[in-house]
């Protein structure tokens, strides 16, 4: 019987989802952390951890987590769990590449008795419309007789220390119903506020894929407002405090909406809904706002710039935060590169300047490379992006001094008062 086995898991991507994961169940349970990056692996090794999301000492912590780029050593494995990223293309059309990647290399290993879980995010029937058919071709085995599929999918918050993966509530599925008792009771003996079982696979894929749908509506709503606040000439920070007094306002904030999460995953959601006939209106039209604060951003700057005579063509910006969000290290779809795109695009340069990011991954990413330190008053304009706490610390007496006379500071994140900033978004 399944439920009587003892449990042997490997954690496949050892990224900012599934390094915490792996360091969770490797407190309790046999894990190996499998991941294609050798230089990844060496590095976990070696008890670090570039992501900050889990340090020297929760590694050591884990003492039966082990760490490899060896297929072979997957062999004795019975639980496979799958965190991957799941981007967009181009298009903006969904990725698969990675999960059917992941799924290849499980359908290599998989014996008979098996399960598979997915917590990459993905639109509902994905698991088994996708990832299902390909670990059957690959293994030779068949779906719900001879291994089985679970969903759990993943809630992790970059940067979050308060949030973590024990004090998150995690949703769970099976393939079947005794698969989906299992499953529950594997991620209950890590998560110590409990677990939400889903009575389906796809009604799991579903619950996740519209946690991040909602959140980004939400922030194209409170874009939108900026926009005709800045019209009118009233303060959005203003105006959201005053609102924000009645006790059921949410507490949502304008900006830029990237990461791997919020940004991303409504795409797939609307490529699911296009596929079965149905045009998501609502959904389209908030990635639109989102996908365009980059230009607005730009735009407004511009136009201050203008107002003080200050000659556009050939003029300098700092860019203040390079990250997809304040105090973590993840670039990942960050909507900055937006702002720089069109920085570029008004004949301005630019130097970007996070303390948070690799250099070399910033360059390899992005063909960017962020300075080491600002210039002392090289600069026509100052563009606060991400709420470092860096950048907090230090205020607008602090940043003032990266400027010319007559300089701009463009504060997004709202890091400094009214008073100090010359815009605000």
């Amino acid at each position: 019987m399944l439920q009587n086995r003892t449990l042997n898991i490997v954690v496949i991507g050892l990224g900012y989802v599934g390094l915490p994961l792996a360091v969770e169940f490797g407190k309790k349970h046999s894990v190996i952390g499998f991941d294609i990056n050798q230089n990844r692996v060496n590095e976990l090794r070696s008890g670090s951890d570039q992501t900050l999301e889990v340090s020297s000492s929760e590694l050591s912590e884990a003492a039966f987590l082990t760490f490899t780029t060896d297929l072979a050593d997957l062999a004795a494995a019975n639980t496979f769990i799958v965190t991957v990223p799941t981007p967009i293309d181009e298009h903006r059309q969904p990725d698969m590449t990675p999960l059917v990647k992941a799924s290849q290399t499980i359908g290599k290993v998989l014996k008979k008795g098996d399960i598979v879980i997915y917590e990459s995010t993905v639109y509902p029937g994905a698991t088994e419309e996708v990832c299902v058919p390909v670990l059957e071709e690959v293994s030779g085995l068949k779906f719900n007789v001879d291994f089985f599929a679970g969903y759990s999918p993943e809630r992790i918050n970059p940067g979050d220390k308060e949030h973590r993966v024990t004090n998150i509530k995690k949703v769970t599925a099976g393939s079947t119903p005794e698969v989906a008792d299992i499953v529950d009771r594997l991620y209950a003996s890590i998560v110590k506020v409990g677990t939400h079982k889903a009575s389906s696979i796809k009604v799991a894929e579903a619950a996740k894929v519209i946690e991040n749908t909602q959140r980004d509506l939400n922030i194209a709503l409170i874009n939108e407002l900026a926009v005709i606040f800045n019209r009118l000439g009233i303060d959005t920070e203003e105006v959201l405090l005053a609102a924000g007094t009645k006790w059921n306002f949410l507490p949502f904030r304008p900006g830029l909406v990237g990461g791997h999460c919020i940004g991303v995953d409504p795409y797939y959601l609307t490529h699911k809904a296009q596929a079965i006939g149905y045009y998501p209106e609502v959904i389209l039209a908030g990635r639109r706002i989102n996908d365009n604060m980059g230009r607005y951003v730009v735009s407004q700057l511009v136009k201050k710039m203008i107002h003080a005579k200050t000659l556009i063509a050939g003029s300098k910006v700092l860019v203040l935060g390079l990250t997809f969000k304040e105090n973590c290290p993840d670039i990942r779809n960050t909507k900055v590169v937006d702002i720089l795109s069109e920085l570029k695009d008004y004949g301005m340069s630019f130097d970007v300047f996070d303390p948070w990011v690799s250099a070399q991954e910033a360059e390899h990413e992005y063909g960017i490379t962020p300075v080491a330190a600002p210039q002392a008053a090289g600069y026509e304009a100052v563009i606060l992006a991400v709420a470092h706490h860096q950048f907090k610390e230090l205020g607008a007496a602090g940043i003032r001094k990266f400027l010319k006379p007559g300089g701009i500071i463009y504060d997004l994140k709202y890091v400094l008062d009214k008073a100090d900033s010359d815009i605000r978004l």
